[in-house]
């Protein structure tokens, strides 16, 4: 299977199986476009597309084909070891309060207090439940070295001694097993100080900070509990923790909504103000809110992220900018076409339920922070460990699911978000179609960018 499209006279042409990308000219486009339609599982260059081909085309066809460079079959040693393999847990999201102190409109978890769903699982994560499951990640990890536990909320910096007294725990933890944590900060920012900036530079390998992008957009959502907007409080916070992380990671994570549609210039907003690594996500949301997204949106949203795509890379070939290690990485933009993710790690994705969980403060397991509080989807607690097996996540990958069987975009989407899938349309195996597409728009994006940068 190939995948041909265009971006800005750019002719694209990727190759499902290999993960070749190739750039061609408008004849050869044509002939390629042709032979997908025709193929219907014969050989391609059985097809008429191919035999009618000029023979300059027709040879370069054939020398890609015998290099397996085009129109590869799918690698068969990823089908069987996905039937048979035994996942292991890897990743923890720890829910470190089930409070927040901004009140955000599209919050999947209820203004961040998770009111909605959870009854008395509220408020602050106990230390002790705390080191109970990072005991529970390091017991269930199999032969697994490296283990990722991301402090998450509701706002986990309401409860910040204990992240750090947990990050100390772990670090003992780390001596006495061999395991190597990797810790994560989620946070909005509101909380920051300088002693903050100190201790998590030291002790977090990433953080991701919440801020949605324009200021009037940011506090169209993003409010404080006396409904005014959060941007003035918390922009100068995250800018100065982003300025002060060095070269250690961190992403400006934002949302955008039927409200800012053109959120290429929230983006935009963000390089501007001197941020170097993004993430605009679109929003999850009940179809019944006024800030979905819609299927209509679907044109204007495909156009955005090309124009955000030209721009940046516009801003990195543009003189006046910083030099190319300075340049801003667009999180959906960045593709590792050589040294990337194995294919067995693209076709599950996050692994949501069967390498990673999450844990509420009471110790509540389920399969990530989008199912906390759906007792359909508690898996047990990090005293008993998984005793709900009801739902089998670790088969749901683009094997099993019927709508990524033919779909150009698997090995690079992962079947999409479960979570949305589950929330959409009531089956974690059924991809919700409106993210389908924008992943499949920002995909196009992202080798387009790949072809630029090494052209």
């Amino acid at each position: 299977m190939i995948h041909c499209f265009t971006i800005k006279s750019q002719n694209l042409v990727l190759d499902v199986g290999s993960g070749s990308l190739h750039q061609v000219d408008d004849a050869t486009m044509i002939v390629l476009k042709n032979i997908q339609r025709d193929i219907n599982g014969a050989s391609a260059t059985s097809t008429e597309a191919f035999l009618y081909a000029p023979m300059e085309i027709q040879n370069e066809i054939c020398t890609l084909i015998e290099k397996g460079l085009l129109f590869a079959p799918d690698n068969h040693d990823t089908h069987e070891y996905m039937k048979h393999r035994k996942p292991a847990i890897k990743a923890l999201c720890m829910h470190m309060a089930h409070e927040c102190n901004l009140s955000c409109a599209y919050c999947f978890a209820g203004d961040g207090t998770y009111f909605h769903e959870l009854g008395t699982d509220r408020g602050l994560m106990p230390l002790e439940v705390g080191k109970k499951a990072l005991d529970f990640i390091i017991e269930q990890s199999g032969s697994r070295r490296n283990l990722e536990v991301d402090f998450f909320g509701g706002e986990p910096m309401l409860n910040f001694e204990t992240v750090k007294a947990l990050v100390a725990y772990g670090r003992q933890r780390e001596i006495e097993t061999g395991k190597k944590f990797r810790f994560t900060l989620t946070t909005n920012g509101a909380l920051l100080t300088d002693e903050a900036h100190e201790y998590i530079n030291q002790n977090f390998d990433n953080v991701v900070l919440s801020l949605d992008g324009r200021p009037h957009v940011n506090d169209k959502m993003r409010k404080l509990h006396n409904g005014d907007g959060s941007y003035n409080k918390v922009y100068p916070k995250i800018k100065a923790l982003a300025d002060s992380r060095g070269h250690k990671d961190y992403y400006v994570r934002g949302t955008y909504t039927h409200y800012n549609l053109d959120f290429a210039e929230d983006v935009l907003h963000l390089a501007d103000s001197g941020f170097k690594n993004i993430s605009v996500e679109p929003v999850v949301a009940p179809p019944h809110a006024d800030y979905v997204l819609k299927e209509e949106d679907l044109p204007t949203l495909f156009a955005e992220y090309e124009k955000l795509v030209i721009a940046l890379l516009e801003r990195e070939k543009s003189e006046r900018q910083s030099p190319i290690e300075n340049k801003v990485h667009f999180f959906h933009f960045e593709m590792d076409m050589t040294g990337g993710p194995c294919l067995a790690k693209r076709v599950t994705g996050c692994g949501a339920g069967s390498e990673y969980l999450a844990v509420t403060p009471s110790g509540k397991l389920y399969p990530c922070h989008q199912f906390v509080g759906d007792e359909k989807f508690l898996l047990g607690d990090v005293y008993s460990g998984i005793v709900n097996h009801v739902t089998d996540f670790s088969s749901c990958h683009v094997y099993t699911k019927p709508e990524c069987a033919d779909c150009w975009a698997r090995y690079y989407c992962s079947g999409g978000c479960m979570a949305t899938a589950y929330h959409t349309n009531g089956d974690i195996m059924k991809p919700d179609y409106i993210s389908c597409e924008l992943q499949k728009k920002r995909i196009e994006c992202a080798l387009y960018m790949y072809a630029e940068r090494n052209s």
